[in-house]
Protein backbone atom coordinates (compact mmCIF):
# COMPACT_ATOMS: atom_id res chain seq x y z
CA UNK A 1 0.00 0.00 0.00
CA UNK A 2 1.13 3.17 -0.82
CA UNK A 3 2.49 5.32 2.24
CA UNK A 4 2.53 9.33 2.87
CA UNK A 5 5.52 11.75 1.66
CA UNK A 6 7.85 12.39 4.16
CA UNK A 7 10.08 15.70 5.04
CA UNK A 8 13.60 15.57 4.93
CA UNK A 9 15.37 14.57 8.18
CA UNK A 10 18.40 16.94 9.07
CA UNK A 11 21.01 15.92 10.88
CA UNK A 12 22.45 17.72 13.75
CA UNK A 13 26.04 17.88 13.62
CA UNK A 14 26.64 18.26 17.44
CA UNK A 15 28.42 15.58 19.22
CA UNK A 16 28.09 13.65 21.45
CA UNK A 17 25.58 12.25 19.65
CA UNK A 18 22.42 11.37 21.13
CA UNK A 19 21.37 7.83 22.75
CA UNK A 20 21.01 5.32 23.99
CA UNK A 21 17.28 5.18 24.07
CA UNK A 22 15.55 4.10 27.26
CA UNK A 23 11.63 3.65 27.00
CA UNK A 24 9.35 2.11 29.60
CA UNK A 25 8.23 -1.18 28.83
CA UNK A 26 4.64 -2.40 29.83
CA UNK A 27 5.84 -5.89 29.81
CA UNK A 28 8.08 -5.51 32.35
CA UNK A 29 6.86 -2.72 34.10
CA UNK A 30 10.14 -1.05 33.92
CA UNK A 31 12.53 1.36 31.74
CA UNK A 32 14.97 -0.46 29.65
CA UNK A 33 17.62 0.42 27.10
CA UNK A 34 16.69 -0.44 23.67
CA UNK A 35 19.80 -2.33 21.93
CA UNK A 36 19.35 -2.18 18.25
CA UNK A 37 21.27 -4.82 16.25
CA UNK A 38 23.31 -4.20 13.22
CA UNK A 39 22.97 -0.60 13.44
CA UNK A 40 19.27 -0.76 12.48
CA UNK A 41 16.01 -0.35 14.58
CA UNK A 42 13.22 -2.33 14.26
CA UNK A 43 9.65 -0.39 15.09
CA UNK A 44 6.17 -1.77 14.01
CA UNK A 45 3.10 0.83 15.02
CA UNK A 46 -0.27 -0.21 14.77
CA UNK A 47 -1.81 2.35 12.25
CA UNK A 48 -5.73 2.85 11.94
CA UNK A 49 -9.03 0.53 11.37
CA UNK A 50 -9.66 3.35 8.80
CA UNK A 51 -13.85 4.38 9.20
CA UNK A 52 -13.68 8.01 10.80
CA UNK A 53 -10.74 11.10 10.53
CA UNK A 54 -7.85 11.36 12.74
CA UNK A 55 -8.59 12.70 16.15
CA UNK A 56 -5.88 14.03 18.93
CA UNK A 57 -5.89 10.46 20.32
CA UNK A 58 -4.36 9.15 16.92
CA UNK A 59 -2.14 11.97 16.51
CA UNK A 60 -0.50 11.82 19.85
CA UNK A 61 0.70 8.35 19.23
CA UNK A 62 1.90 8.55 15.92
CA UNK A 63 3.80 11.84 16.94
CA UNK A 64 5.01 9.93 20.01
CA UNK A 65 6.68 7.53 17.36
CA UNK A 66 7.54 9.28 15.36
CA UNK A 67 9.63 11.60 18.31
CA UNK A 68 11.39 7.54 19.08
CA UNK A 69 12.68 7.16 15.90
CA UNK A 70 13.56 10.47 15.15
CA UNK A 71 15.78 9.70 18.89
CA UNK A 72 17.02 6.90 16.79
CA UNK A 73 18.07 8.37 13.96
CA UNK A 74 19.87 11.65 15.89
CA UNK A 75 21.87 8.64 17.33
CA UNK A 76 23.49 6.94 14.35
CA UNK A 77 21.27 4.33 13.82
CA UNK A 78 19.10 3.48 10.62
CA UNK A 79 15.14 2.63 11.17
CA UNK A 80 13.44 -0.29 9.46
CA UNK A 81 9.47 1.21 10.51
CA UNK A 82 6.46 -0.78 9.74
CA UNK A 83 2.90 0.24 10.37
CA UNK A 84 -0.25 -1.60 9.00
CA UNK A 85 -3.46 -0.61 8.14
CA UNK A 86 -6.57 -2.63 9.33
CA UNK A 87 -8.65 -1.89 6.09
CA UNK A 88 -11.00 -4.61 6.35
CA UNK A 89 -12.63 -4.76 10.10
CA UNK A 90 -16.16 -5.13 11.84
CA UNK A 91 -15.89 -1.20 12.76
CA UNK A 92 -15.11 -0.30 9.68
CA UNK A 93 -17.88 -2.57 7.83
CA UNK A 94 -20.65 -1.52 10.78
CA UNK A 95 -19.56 2.14 9.79
CA UNK A 96 -20.25 1.73 5.98
CA UNK A 97 -23.21 0.07 6.58
CA UNK A 98 -24.57 2.56 9.29
CA UNK A 99 -23.92 5.11 6.48
CA UNK A 100 -25.15 3.74 3.64
CA UNK A 101 -21.55 3.71 1.68
CA UNK A 102 -19.26 1.14 0.19
CA UNK A 103 -16.71 -0.27 2.83
CA UNK A 104 -13.96 -0.07 0.31
CA UNK A 105 -14.01 3.92 -0.31
CA UNK A 106 -14.98 4.63 2.72
CA UNK A 107 -11.01 2.92 3.72
CA UNK A 108 -9.66 4.96 0.84
CA UNK A 109 -11.22 8.01 1.57
CA UNK A 110 -10.15 7.93 5.04
CA UNK A 111 -6.75 6.38 4.62
CA UNK A 112 -6.08 9.81 1.94
CA UNK A 113 -7.18 11.83 4.80
CA UNK A 114 -4.86 10.00 7.39
CA UNK A 115 -1.85 10.84 4.70
CA UNK A 116 -2.80 14.34 4.09
CA UNK A 117 -2.74 14.69 8.64
CA UNK A 118 0.18 13.05 8.97
CA UNK A 119 1.96 14.54 6.10
CA UNK A 120 1.34 17.76 7.84
CA UNK A 121 2.16 17.27 11.01
CA UNK A 122 5.65 16.10 9.73
CA UNK A 123 5.59 12.39 10.74
CA UNK A 124 7.89 9.95 9.11
CA UNK A 125 6.59 7.59 6.74
CA UNK A 126 6.85 4.00 7.85
CA UNK A 127 9.57 2.11 5.14
CA UNK A 128 6.16 -0.63 4.87
CA UNK A 129 2.39 0.45 5.37
CA UNK A 130 0.64 -2.60 5.15
CA UNK A 131 -3.29 -2.92 4.42
CA UNK A 132 -4.87 -6.11 6.26
CA UNK A 133 -6.07 -7.20 2.95
CA UNK A 134 -2.24 -7.18 1.52
CA UNK A 135 -1.10 -9.34 4.38
CA UNK A 136 -3.88 -12.10 3.52
CA UNK A 137 -1.57 -14.77 2.16
CA UNK A 138 0.78 -14.64 4.78
CA UNK A 139 -2.46 -15.18 7.48
CA UNK A 140 -3.11 -18.15 5.68
CA UNK A 141 0.21 -19.70 6.09
CA UNK A 142 0.45 -18.89 9.54
CA UNK A 143 -3.45 -19.65 10.80
CA UNK A 144 -2.50 -23.12 8.30
CA UNK A 145 0.95 -24.01 10.09
CA UNK A 146 -0.81 -23.56 13.93
CA UNK A 147 -3.55 -25.89 12.75
CA UNK A 148 -0.45 -28.19 11.57
CA UNK A 149 1.27 -27.75 15.39
CA UNK A 150 -2.31 -28.60 17.01
CA UNK A 151 -2.34 -25.18 18.44
CA UNK A 152 -4.75 -23.85 16.38
CA UNK A 153 -8.69 -25.53 16.13
CA UNK A 154 -12.14 -25.37 14.22
CA UNK A 155 -15.72 -24.35 15.80
CA UNK A 156 -18.35 -24.95 13.73
CA UNK A 157 -20.12 -21.79 12.12
CA UNK A 158 -23.61 -21.10 13.59
CA UNK A 159 -26.35 -23.30 12.15
CA UNK A 160 -28.33 -19.93 11.57
CA UNK A 161 -25.09 -18.05 9.81
CA UNK A 162 -24.63 -18.80 6.23
CA UNK A 163 -21.87 -18.88 4.58
CA UNK A 164 -20.26 -18.12 1.40
CA UNK A 165 -19.32 -20.59 -1.88
CA UNK A 166 -15.97 -22.02 -1.00
CA UNK A 167 -16.14 -20.75 2.54
CA UNK A 168 -15.61 -23.87 5.19
CA UNK A 169 -18.29 -24.33 7.56
CA UNK A 170 -15.45 -23.42 10.94
CA UNK A 171 -14.18 -20.48 12.03
CA UNK A 172 -10.43 -21.08 13.43
CA UNK A 173 -9.65 -19.92 16.83
CA UNK A 174 -6.03 -20.20 18.63
CA UNK A 175 -5.74 -22.69 21.63
CA UNK A 176 -4.10 -20.14 24.14
CA UNK A 177 -4.15 -23.38 26.81
CA UNK A 178 -1.08 -24.16 24.52
CA UNK A 179 0.77 -20.69 24.48
CA UNK A 180 2.77 -19.94 27.48
CA UNK A 181 3.74 -16.78 26.80
CA UNK A 182 0.06 -15.77 27.48
CA UNK A 183 -0.33 -12.48 29.43
CA UNK A 184 3.73 -12.11 29.67
CA UNK A 185 2.38 -8.45 27.55
CA UNK A 186 -0.04 -7.04 29.85
CA UNK A 187 0.96 -8.86 32.71
CA UNK A 188 -2.97 -8.83 33.50
CA UNK A 189 -5.42 -11.27 35.24
CA UNK A 190 -8.02 -12.82 34.22
CA UNK A 191 -10.89 -11.33 35.69
CA UNK A 192 -9.33 -7.96 33.96
CA UNK A 193 -9.67 -9.47 30.41
CA UNK A 194 -12.64 -11.08 30.47
CA UNK A 195 -13.65 -7.04 31.24
CA UNK A 196 -12.68 -6.21 28.42
CA UNK A 197 -12.33 -8.59 25.97
CA UNK A 198 -15.86 -8.31 24.41
CA UNK A 199 -15.31 -4.29 24.08
CA UNK A 200 -12.42 -4.50 22.13
CA UNK A 201 -13.75 -6.89 19.43
CA UNK A 202 -13.29 -10.53 21.41
CA UNK A 203 -16.22 -12.77 21.37
CA UNK A 204 -16.06 -14.64 24.55
CA UNK A 205 -19.83 -16.29 24.46
CA UNK A 206 -18.64 -17.57 20.86
CA UNK A 207 -19.98 -21.76 21.50
CA UNK A 208 -17.64 -23.96 20.81
CA UNK A 209 -14.31 -22.34 22.26
CA UNK A 210 -12.08 -23.83 24.62
CA UNK A 211 -11.61 -21.13 26.16
CA UNK A 212 -13.24 -17.25 26.50
CA UNK A 213 -10.23 -15.29 25.46
CA UNK A 214 -9.20 -17.81 22.48
CA UNK A 215 -8.37 -15.33 20.32
CA UNK A 216 -9.92 -15.62 15.96
CA UNK A 217 -7.63 -16.56 13.72
CA UNK A 218 -9.74 -17.19 10.56
CA UNK A 219 -13.41 -16.42 9.90
CA UNK A 220 -15.22 -18.19 7.17
CA UNK A 221 -16.77 -16.43 4.77
CA UNK A 222 -20.35 -15.12 5.73
CA UNK A 223 -22.45 -14.13 3.12
CA UNK A 224 -22.51 -9.92 2.73
CA UNK A 225 -19.49 -10.09 4.21
CA UNK A 226 -16.25 -9.28 1.70
CA UNK A 227 -14.10 -12.73 1.34
CA UNK A 228 -10.71 -14.06 0.05
CA UNK A 229 -9.25 -17.54 -0.48
CA UNK A 230 -8.05 -19.12 2.00
CA UNK A 231 -6.53 -22.19 1.49
CA UNK A 232 -7.36 -25.02 2.99
CA UNK A 233 -8.89 -22.78 5.54
CA UNK A 234 -11.71 -21.93 2.60
CA UNK A 235 -12.79 -18.80 1.72
CA UNK A 236 -13.14 -15.83 5.16
CA UNK A 237 -10.69 -13.21 6.31
CA UNK A 238 -8.38 -13.04 8.95
CA UNK A 239 -8.94 -11.97 12.40
CA UNK A 240 -7.50 -9.04 13.68
CA UNK A 241 -4.83 -9.71 15.79
CA UNK A 242 -3.18 -12.30 12.97
CA UNK A 243 -2.75 -9.68 10.52
CA UNK A 244 0.27 -7.89 13.17
CA UNK A 245 1.23 -11.20 14.19
CA UNK A 246 2.48 -11.61 9.94
CA UNK A 247 3.17 -8.29 8.73
CA UNK A 248 5.88 -7.83 11.55
CA UNK A 249 7.20 -10.75 11.03
CA UNK A 250 7.53 -10.83 6.93
CA UNK A 251 8.97 -6.89 7.29
CA UNK A 252 11.13 -7.39 10.51
CA UNK A 253 11.33 -10.86 11.93
CA UNK A 254 10.95 -12.03 15.91
CA UNK A 255 12.47 -9.75 18.27
CA UNK A 256 12.43 -6.39 17.19
CA UNK A 257 12.92 -3.88 19.28
CA UNK A 258 9.70 -1.86 19.35
CA UNK A 259 6.01 -2.73 18.93
CA UNK A 260 4.20 0.63 19.93
CA UNK A 261 0.33 1.86 20.03
CA UNK A 262 -1.65 3.36 22.40
CA UNK A 263 -2.79 1.76 25.97
CA UNK A 264 -6.10 0.58 24.78
CA UNK A 265 -4.05 -1.87 22.36
CA UNK A 266 -2.30 -3.84 25.75
CA UNK A 267 -5.14 -6.03 25.57
CA UNK A 268 -6.09 -7.86 23.84
CA UNK A 269 -4.70 -6.87 20.70
CA UNK A 270 -1.19 -6.69 21.77
CA UNK A 271 -1.19 -9.51 23.98
CA UNK A 272 -2.90 -11.57 21.27
CA UNK A 273 -0.72 -10.60 18.28
CA UNK A 274 2.39 -11.17 20.38
CA UNK A 275 1.33 -14.87 21.46
CA UNK A 276 0.20 -15.51 18.41
CA UNK A 277 3.90 -14.46 16.97
CA UNK A 278 5.35 -16.61 19.39
CA UNK A 279 3.52 -19.53 18.81
CA UNK A 280 4.15 -19.42 15.02
CA UNK A 281 8.10 -18.85 15.56
CA UNK A 282 8.78 -21.48 17.89
CA UNK A 283 8.17 -19.37 21.65
CA UNK A 284 10.68 -16.59 19.80
CA UNK A 285 9.41 -13.52 21.35
CA UNK A 286 8.09 -11.21 19.38
CA UNK A 287 9.24 -7.89 20.01
CA UNK A 288 11.91 -6.48 23.04
CA UNK A 289 9.45 -3.59 24.13
CA UNK A 290 6.27 -2.67 24.43
CA UNK A 291 5.62 1.15 24.34
CA UNK A 292 2.21 2.19 25.01
CA UNK A 293 0.91 6.22 24.33
CA UNK A 294 -1.54 7.17 27.09
CA UNK A 295 -5.05 7.75 26.45
CA UNK A 296 -5.91 11.99 25.17
CA UNK A 297 -9.21 12.85 26.90
CA UNK A 298 -11.75 15.35 25.70
CA UNK A 299 -14.62 17.10 27.82
CA UNK A 300 -13.96 14.72 30.92
CA UNK A 301 -13.97 11.50 28.81
CA UNK A 302 -11.65 9.52 26.53
CA UNK A 303 -11.66 10.33 23.36
CA UNK A 304 -12.98 7.87 21.05
CA UNK A 305 -14.86 7.42 17.57
CA UNK A 306 -17.50 5.62 19.38
CA UNK A 307 -18.26 8.55 21.96
CA UNK A 308 -17.78 10.79 19.25
CA UNK A 309 -16.23 13.51 21.12
CA UNK A 310 -13.27 14.41 18.76
CA UNK A 311 -10.99 16.91 17.96
CA UNK A 312 -10.22 16.32 14.74
CA UNK A 313 -6.64 16.88 12.71
CA UNK A 314 -8.03 18.05 9.46
CA UNK A 315 -10.89 20.27 10.99
CA UNK A 316 -8.45 22.14 13.43
CA UNK A 317 -6.33 22.75 9.72
CA UNK A 318 -9.28 23.97 7.93
CA UNK A 319 -9.63 26.32 10.76
CA UNK A 320 -6.61 27.32 10.07
CA UNK A 321 -4.44 26.23 12.50
CA UNK A 322 -0.80 25.50 12.35
CA UNK A 323 0.18 21.63 12.30
CA UNK A 324 3.04 22.66 13.51
CA UNK A 325 1.15 23.96 17.44
CA UNK A 326 -0.76 21.29 17.19
CA UNK A 327 2.29 18.91 16.98
CA UNK A 328 3.61 21.10 20.02
CA UNK A 329 0.59 20.96 22.18
CA UNK A 330 1.16 16.77 21.76
CA UNK A 331 4.76 17.02 22.64
CA UNK A 332 3.86 18.98 25.72
CA UNK A 333 2.31 15.79 27.10
CA UNK A 334 4.60 12.94 28.54
CA UNK A 335 3.49 9.86 26.47
CA UNK A 336 3.03 8.50 29.09
CA UNK A 337 0.44 10.42 30.99
CA UNK A 338 -2.94 10.09 30.26
CA UNK A 339 -4.15 14.10 29.62
CA UNK A 340 -7.14 16.32 27.91
CA UNK A 341 -7.32 18.36 25.02
CA UNK A 342 -8.10 22.16 25.57
CA UNK A 343 -8.59 25.04 23.74
CA UNK A 344 -6.11 26.74 25.94
CA UNK A 345 -3.13 23.72 25.19
CA UNK A 346 -3.28 24.62 21.60
CA UNK A 347 -3.15 28.73 22.40
CA UNK A 348 0.04 27.75 24.76
CA UNK A 349 1.56 26.06 21.63
CA UNK A 350 0.55 28.61 19.13
CA UNK A 351 2.87 31.09 21.77
CA UNK A 352 5.59 28.61 22.07
CA UNK A 353 5.58 28.10 18.23
CA UNK A 354 5.73 31.86 17.74
CA UNK A 355 8.67 32.51 19.94
CA UNK A 356 10.56 29.59 18.65
CA UNK A 357 10.30 30.45 15.16
CA UNK A 358 11.43 34.10 16.39
CA UNK A 359 14.17 32.75 18.05
CA UNK A 360 15.36 30.75 14.96
CA UNK A 361 15.15 33.73 12.54
CA UNK A 362 17.21 35.89 15.06
CA UNK A 363 20.18 33.11 15.28
CA UNK A 364 19.71 32.65 11.24
CA UNK A 365 20.33 36.48 10.73
CA UNK A 366 23.57 36.96 12.89
CA UNK A 367 26.68 36.88 11.50
CA UNK A 368 28.57 33.89 12.21
CA UNK A 369 24.93 31.91 12.44
CA UNK A 370 26.91 28.31 10.96
CA UNK A 371 28.91 28.37 14.24
CA UNK A 372 26.54 27.50 17.07
CA UNK A 373 26.99 29.33 20.33
CA UNK A 374 28.28 27.53 23.65
CA UNK A 375 24.21 27.75 24.98
CA UNK A 376 23.11 26.43 21.30
CA UNK A 377 25.34 23.32 22.43
CA UNK A 378 24.70 22.67 25.55
CA UNK A 379 20.99 23.09 24.91
CA UNK A 380 20.84 20.41 22.24
CA UNK A 381 22.90 18.43 24.68
CA UNK A 382 20.84 18.29 27.29
CA UNK A 383 17.76 17.95 24.56
CA UNK A 384 19.24 14.57 23.75
CA UNK A 385 19.78 13.44 26.96
CA UNK A 386 15.78 14.58 27.77
CA UNK A 387 14.57 12.41 24.53
CA UNK A 388 17.16 9.42 25.56
CA UNK A 389 15.15 9.11 29.01
CA UNK A 390 12.39 7.80 27.80
CA UNK A 391 11.30 10.44 25.34
CA UNK A 392 11.02 13.01 28.21
CA UNK A 393 9.61 15.61 25.35
CA UNK A 394 8.09 18.34 27.92
CA UNK A 395 11.72 18.43 29.67
CA UNK A 396 13.08 18.76 26.56
CA UNK A 397 10.71 21.57 24.79
CA UNK A 398 11.62 23.39 28.27
CA UNK A 399 14.60 23.45 27.71
CA UNK A 400 14.27 25.05 24.21
CA UNK A 401 12.33 27.71 25.81
CA UNK A 402 15.07 28.52 27.88
CA UNK A 403 17.07 28.72 24.69
CA UNK A 404 14.44 31.23 23.09
CA UNK A 405 14.20 33.23 25.76
CA UNK A 406 17.65 34.16 26.54
CA UNK A 407 18.20 34.89 21.87
CA UNK A 408 15.12 37.25 22.21
CA UNK A 409 16.61 38.73 25.42
CA UNK A 410 19.39 39.06 24.03
CA UNK A 411 21.64 38.50 27.49
CA UNK A 412 22.88 35.06 29.04
CA UNK A 413 20.43 32.23 29.17
CA UNK A 414 18.44 31.44 31.86
CA UNK A 415 19.00 28.37 34.08
CA UNK A 416 19.02 25.08 32.38
CA UNK A 417 16.06 22.85 32.75
CA UNK A 418 18.55 19.96 34.93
Amino acid sequence: MKTWTSVPVPTVPLEPRGGPLTVHDTSTGARVRTRPQAGTARLYVCGITPYDATHMGHAATYVTFDLLQRVWRDAGLAVRYVQNVTDVDEPLLERAARDGVDWQELAADQIALFHTDMESLRVLAPDHYVGAIEGIPDDVEAVESLIGQGTAYPVPVPEDESTVEGAARVDHYLDLATQPTFGAVSGWSRAQMMDVFAERGGDPERVGKRDPLDPLLWRAGREGEPHWPGGSLGRGRPGWHIECSTIAAHYLGPDFDVQGGGTDLIFPHHEMSAVEGAALHGGARFAQAYVHQAMVGFEGEKMSKSRGNLVVVSLLREAGVDPMAVRLALLAQHYRTEWEWTGELLVRAEERLRVWRAAAGAVASRAGADVPSEDEVGTVTRVRKHLAGDLDAPRAMADVDVWAAAVLGGGPAPAPVL
